[in-house]
């Protein structure tokens, strides 16, 4: 399979494809500042959008194996505030696994455009998981806990904020102490759009009317949540898979845990996706930011693709994995 003739010329981001820990490919394609014509370099960190779930559902099991709370903890006991309609009997297993009912800020099965929030309510604002807390609290519940498995990006930062309430730390702070140092992530992390360090690509939208492209800086949250936004490089990336599976971050057997599905619906586990082939994966989707990796251990082989341009990073991915078969 030559990887190279499945990406189109249109492509803007990092393809890396890994076996045994050893990079087999890895493409470099478009800018990562369209302007100044600076290209995106395998060091070049991308917006990854909800691939930061995994991130906090492992700092979570982590947090569960060190006994400082536990799967049937409840929302009403941790978390300090008032939450009005919501449920405090949802537990940390609901949050999850996407079984809670808690009032999603944003429900993907009814709203399309995530620049849709910012109408009323502007993104630079967002600056930490409690600066969404306004977009939630009002609303109902959107069904029984525990009755069903939806999708809802308002658990996450939910369990961000039990992250800063059982730690002390700001959750980012705390991803970055559990996570990221110990597994040799020196280039991820949770930035300011207006305050990005070094090798930050920007996200860009194409707009159809002035036939051109503009950044994502007006369309998505001034800094990453609970619920996502983290940057990231593909190296990175392949080494949170060798850290998580190799069992450094938590313990093998919650590893397994994170691996299966979690709900009756059979897809999700704790922070990964798992389909009916059983092959991990996390992912994101943001205006102008695409990103997918999975890991298939019965093969050792990883595939990463990072992206800063609105672009069907799952097609790509399939059809490489299709492909390394």
């Amino acid at each position: 399979m030559n990887i190279q003739d499945l990406i189109s010329p249109d492509f803007s981001g990092i393809v890396s494809v890994t076996v045994d820990g050893r990079n087999v490919f890895r493409g470099e394609y478009g800018f990562a500042d369209k302007a100044n014509k600076i290209p995106n370099r395998v060091d070049t960190r991308f917006g990854t959008a909800s691939a930061g779930k995994v991130f906090v559902a492992t700092a979570i099991l982590g947090l569960i194996e060190k006994g400082a709370i536990r799967f049937d903890s409840t929302i009403g006991r941790i978390l300090k505030f008032d939450l009005k309609a919501i449920d405090p009997g949802i537990t940390v297993r609901q949050l999850l696994n996407h079984t809670s009912g808690i009032p999603d800020y944003f429900d993907e099965s009814v709203m399309t455009e995530y620049e849709e929030l910012w109408h009323d309510f502007p993104n630079y604002r967002i600056r930490k998981s409690a600066d969404l807390i306004p977009l939630f609290i009002d609303k109902p519940m959107m069904y029984e806990k525990g009755a069903r498995f939806q999708y809802n990006n308002t658990g996450y930062v939910v369990l961000g904020l039990i992250i800063e309430e059982i730690t002390g730390d700001p959750f980012d702070v705390y991803l970055k102490k559990a996570i990221f140092d110990p597994a040799g992530m020196t280039d991820t992390g949770y930035y300011e759009l207006d305050r990005l360090p070094a090798r930050c690509a920007s996200s860009y939208i194409f707009d159809e009317e002035r036939k051109e492209y503009r950044t994502n800086i007006f369309s998505i949250d001034a800094k990453g949540t609970g619920a996502g936004g983290a940057f990231t490089t593909a190296p990175d990336v392949e080494k949170f898979w060798a850290a998580l599976l190799g069992g450094s971050l938590i313990g093998k057997d919650l590893v397994e845990e994170m691996c299966k599905p979690q709900s009756d619906e059979g897809v999700y586990g704790y922070g990964l996706w798992i389909p009916d082939d059983g092959v991990p994966s996390f992912l994101g989707c943001d205006p102008g930011a695409n990103f997918i990796t999975s890991y298939d251990r019965k093969n050792r082989r990883s595939i990463t693709i990072l992206s800063n341009i609105d672009y069907n990073v799952e097609e790509l991915h399939e059809k490489i994995r299709e492909g390394a078969v």
